[in-house]
């Protein structure tokens, strides 16, 4: 009862991280005050993976011995690029078209592809009361998006397809590491696929003419503030407690955080003095019931048994 309390806890804690993290990303990318591009959507994904990769690149060259198994090097990989590589720029490209509260919203389909990948790739056992749950989930995130009268939906299609996207790649990499990595500690899996981004990364650094953006910018030093909280907090320390949390869990259970995400803007937007109507407010509940039917309800049914 004490880890599942613990691991509830660390869900809601990476909600308002991540919660956080779309409007950091806008921030890398638009001066708040003056309305003035700063860096573009390449940049702010190339500075986010350098900087959470310079912070594990030091445990994971310690831990690079790994890799020596192919199976693991293969993983790994899976895990770098589609845990964290090519969401980076996904995201921020879809933002260039997209409110950073509706890509938030969109990326609420990470548990729905992670229940449908852990399936048919990984021969998960599927339940009833997972699908059940997912669906709710579901339901309560149109719910919610439909009950938003500050957020703007509206968006090119390619923009909402990269999000997509990106939701794929998470559920992929989720299950990669519950079924195929678990035999490796949580620190082993995240350092050493941050590793692997490090020279990916630093080459993109100079072909997207980064180091020009930082010189000439007056807005940059900034820009690169939120970059680097995005990236160290948002991005380094978040996977690492997430990695922990399947580990500990079910790669469904760690995934439900992102129905969680689109709950904090809302509340963070009625804290700041933004309106709330009923439908989100039955639709948060209706989020929160799917949740605990696709984690917590079959767990109690079987020790029920």
């Amino acid at each position: 009862m004490k880890d599942e309390i613990k691991n509830w806890g660390t869900l809601l804690f990476l909600a308002v991280v991540w919660g956080s993290s779309f409007i950091l990303m806008k921030r890398g990318m638009i001066d708040k005050v003056t309305g003035e591009d700063i860096f573009n959507s390449n940049q702010v994904g190339t500075l986010r993976m350098l900087l959470a990769s310079i912070v594990f690149l030091p445990i994971g060259l310690r831990h690079i011995r790994v890799l020596k198994k192919s199976k693991n090097f293969l993983n790994l990989l899976g895990v770098a690029f589609l845990g964290n590589f090519f969401p980076a720029f996904l995201f921020t490209f879809a933002e260039t078209g997209i409110s950073s509260g509706y890509a938030g919203m969109l990326n609420s389909c990470v548990p729905i592809f992670t229940l449908i990948i852990g399936t048919t790739l990984f021969k998960q056992q599927l339940l009833k009361l997972q699908v059940l749950g997912v669906i709710l989930g579901t339901i309560g995130i149109v719910g919610l998006v439909n009950g938003v009268a500050v957020v703007d939906t509206s968006g090119e299609w390619y923009h909402v397809l990269a999000v997509i996207i990106a939701t794929i790649c998470y559920g992929s990499s989720v299950n990669i590491i519950r079924h195929n990595l678990g035999h490796l500690k949580p620190l082993q899996v995240t350092s050493v696929a941050f590793s692997l981004s490090f020279i990916p990364a630093l080459l993109l650094f100079f072909v997207f003419s980064v180091p020009t953006t930082i010189s000439t910018n007056q807005h940059a030093p900034t820009a690169l503030i939120y970059i680097g909280v995005l990236a160290v907090i948002g991005t380094a320390l978040a996977v690492l407690i997430f990695n922990h949390l399947i580990n500990r869990s079910s790669a469904l259970f760690a995934s439900s955080v992102t129905y969680f995400i689109p709950i904090v803007a809302v509340v963070i937007g009625f804290i700041d003095d933004e309106k709330i109507s009923g439908l989100q407010i039955i639709s948060m509940f209706v989020i929160l019931g799917g949740v605990f039917i696709a984690n917590a309800w079959p767990k109690i049914k079987q020790r029920n048994k």
